[in-house]
């Protein structure tokens, strides 16, 4: 993934109706389950069945978009398509990089 992830709270806000609320318990909701998510995304990847992968991968690229990481979704739907068609070659390289790009989304949204 080329493009650090910039945070454009405006453009999120907007989809969620101005609600910082709803805002707050996202970012809390994230930030809680990124270790998680990674330790998912690492043992399916692990097991190497392809469904299991992109089974979780689809979660990742479902959370990349609602904060509105294009990159980071689009990079996540091309290891899904590719684990959906059992293109299993340079699979771990892609997964292993967006659990950087999940921890990398989680630093940006603790303010860090």
């Amino acid at each position: 993934m080329a493009d650090a992830f910039v945070l454009d709270k405006k453009s999120i806000l907007e989809r969620l109706g101005g609600d910082e609320d709803i805002y707050a318990m996202m970012v809390d909701m994230y930030l809680q389950d990124v270790d998680n998510n990674c330790a998912a995304l690492d043992g399916a990847l692990q097991t190497g069945d392809a469904d299991a992968i992109r089974r979780e991968v689809h979660t990742v690229k479902g959370l990349l978009a609602t904060f509105s990481d294009e990159s980071g979704a689009a990079e996540a739907q091309r290891i899904e398509h590719q684990a959906r068609d059992g293109e299993m070659a340079g699979l771990a390289a892609g997964v292993v990089a967006l659990q950087e790009r999940l921890r990398e989304v989680a630093k940006v949204l603790s303010g860090g």
